[in-house]
């Protein structure tokens, strides 16, 4: 294998993230996988220009090159905080009703997307391997192809997929799944995303898909299969061990003063169900006075994305929501909902998760959800807490061991509360031992490897395939 060429919205730094404790998991395997090959990590370094150069901030912390690009307010606007998370987000976690459709959101989007093209351009060598992340990005490689680069390209698409009909809403959305496939890969969360993938590229595209889920397109043979990711479980198992976790641990349940602890951990998203989640818990404690003042919510929820209004309205939303329940649940001595809209470095994360008796992982829809796996990986074996986890997200098609939820259903989440609080002790060992060996077992070095294998194994191009019935145009993919 060449060298490694990820390729991002964001670039996550070694020293910058890790020096804070906050570097996530996929990023410390990101940054080990280019330790390992040799390559560059490239793209937006989140900071505005006046007027885009393309100019190239090359750094090199920790054995990793990054190379970054600032973008004009305009971009970020259309591109950013438009297209990708206007448009493109609510529509993959299925919520049509958030979903905006604006050309100019479109034209940010293509434009951004060649400007990204255009600076990395000049970076790839001809051994390189070429791994695209995420649905900011789903159009680059074919402007790499365009440019000429034949390089394997392999992209993984970190959110869910939509079913066809709700595609089909997206203006010009067959130019931007054509689009996606000029990469050699394609790789998903759960079989569910990407069987929706296949279903479109089938229903829409006329294309035939292989029993190996292989797509074979303009001479192309595109490979698509699920990838679920993980958790760095030995890093994180040194966060649960280092002396911050201990610290963390001790003084959540020092403040609770011997109260059960529920924990929720979540971006300030409104696919978290963080609404509905607060509507459980006090249904829960509508429903069993006898353990009001008994049980605690803490709620961490850093806000995100906030020149975008429909996030600006969640954290409205939540702040009345827990207004209303404390001030109908509280006493002196005695408050139900912490709601902290804060992060928290990764080893005071895992002291947190430790302290937890009971995680409440309910999202509407969530691509995977790495904090289900941080909780688990985050216990005590001999007394773990207990995983409360919504069937929408894709961590469920593993974690079956964890306690099943509909988040819509206000009642079914308040009646699962009580019972992961009354769990006896042999049932969250047995429950946690299988829980546990799915998170260590399918780490992120293992998606990682997986991934990377099957982007530099596969073998190239095919003959051409018979046309498709919706033939691709020249025109942009998406405006």
């Amino acid at each position: 294998m060449g060298r490694l060429i990820v390729i991002s919205n964001r670039v996550s730094v070694p020293s910058a993230a890790g020096a804070a404790g906050a570097q996530g998991g996929l990023a410390v395997a990101l940054n080990s996988a280019l330790r390992t090959h040799g390559g560059i990590w490239f793209g937006w370094s989140g900071q505005e220009t006046a007027e885009f150069t393309g100019h190239l901030d090359m750094q090199r912390n920790d054995g990793v090159t990054t190379a970054t690009i600032d973008l004009e307010p305009q971009d970020i606007d259309e591109y950013y905080n438009g297209y990708a998370n206007r448009t493109l987000w609510p529509l993959f976690h299925y919520r049509i009703d958030l979903t905006e459709y604006d050309r100019n959101f479109g034209e940010g989007y293509e434009r951004v997307n060649e400007r990204f093209a255009d600076s990395v351009f000049p970076l790839i060598e001809p051994d390189d391997i070429v791994w695209i992340h995420d649905y900011h990005l789903l159009p680059l490689a074919s402007i790499l192809r365009g440019k000429g680069v034949q390089n394997r390209i392999g992209l993984f698409v970190h959110t869910p997929w939509p079913p066809t009909r709700l595609l089909a809403s997206l203006p010009f959305h067959d130019r931007l799944v054509a689009s996606m496939l000029q990469h050699d890969v394609i790789g998903f969360q759960t079989t569910e995303w990407l069987e929706s993938f296949l279903h479109y590229v089938q229903k829409e595209m006329g294309l035939k898909v292989g029993l190996d889920n292989t797509i074979e397109y303009e001479g192309r043979r595109i490979v698509a299969r699920a990838f679920p990711i993980g958790i760095d479980y030995p890093e994180f198992s040194e966060a649960v061990a280092s002396p911050a976790a201990a610290e963390a641990h001790d003084r959540l349940k020092a403040s609770v003063r011997g109260r059960k602890i529920l924990i929720g951990v979540d971006r300030l998203d409104y696919s978290k169900g963080l609404g509905e989640r607060f509507e459980s818990f006090a249904r829960f404690l509508s429903d069993h006075p006898e353990r009001t003042g008994n049980v605690v919510l803490l709620q961490i929820a850093p806000p995100s994305r906030g020149d975008v209004a429909s996030y600006q309205q969640i954290r409205e939303d939540l702040e009345r929501k827990t207004g209303h329940i404390n001030g109908a649940h509280a006493d002196v001595d005695f408050v139900p909902i912490r709601y902290v809209n804060r992060g928290y470095p990764r080893n005071q994360l895992a002291g947190f998760y430790r302290a937890a008796d009971v995680a409440l992982v309910t999202p509407l829809r969530d691509g995977m959800n790495l904090v289900a796996k941080e909780y688990i990986a985050a216990q005590d074996p001999e007394d773990p807490g207990v995983l409360v986890l919504s069937q929408f997200a894709g961590a469920a098609l593993r974690l079956k061991d964890a306690l099943l939820v509909n988040p819509h259903s206000v009642e079914q989440v308040a009646e699962t509360i009580q019972r992961a609080l009354d769990m006896p002790l042999d049932e969250r060992r047995r429950r946690h031992a299988k829980l546990l060996a799915a998170v260590r077992d399918e780490d992120v070095s293992h998606w990682l490897d997986q991934f990377l294998r099957t982007l530099e194994d596969e073998d190239g191009p095919v003959e051409a395939a018979p046309e498709p019935a919706t033939q691709p145009t020249t025109e942009p993919a998406c405006s």
